[in-house]
């Protein structure tokens, strides 16, 4: 019996010297199968990321083609929309920080009505189509936008009230 603990307890102490302490650091091995071009991809410049996204000519894609605002800002549907973008877009959307997606504060200053209605409408096919939700979404870590299902009304609502921040 006194043999056998004695063999455990060495078996043990090999088992945990074996295993203990040594890091291997491996470096990377690049191979190259054949002569093929690199791609280069232009990082986007940290100081002004969005500098060259505005454009406010762009309607974006989805159902909403033309989108005149009033002078006024309409405080009843901008008060519905805080609660929508409250319930609906706070888990990605801070209003006046980046998040996980941009703030929308001064968003009508960079892009057309037309294009807020369209992103929040069509997330999806905006990414895959349209050159700036393109590049928003690489400035993001690729983050999409989720597809919130709202209605165009919701969403008019969210867009007034982006007109109330300051």
């Amino acid at each position: 019996m006194r043999y056998l603990i004695k063999s455990v307890f060495l078996f043990g102490i090999a088992l945990l010297i074996s295993c203990g302490g040594k890091e291997d650091k491996k470096e990377k091995e690049e191979v190259q199968l054949g002569e093929y071009e690199k791609e280069v991809v232009k990082e986007p410049d940290a100081s002004q990321p969005e500098a060259d996204l505005i454009d406010m000519s762009n309607k974006g894609i989805g159902p909403i083609k033309n989108l005149e605002l009033p002078d006024n800002i309409d405080q009843g549907m901008a008060d519905k929309g805080k609660v929508n973008f409250d319930a609906k877009c706070l888990a990605c959307h801070k209003s006046h920080k980046k998040f996980i997606g941009p703030a929308p504060i001064g968003i009508l200053d960079r892009r057309s009505p037309e294009w807020v209605m369209n992103m929040i409408l069509n997330p999806g096919e905006m990414v895959q189509k349209d050159p700036i939700a393109k590049q928003l979404l690489i400035d993001h870590n690729g983050s999409p936008m989720a597809n919130q299902g709202l209605t165009e009304e919701e969403a008019r609502q969210i867009l007034e009230y982006f007109r109330t921040l300051k």
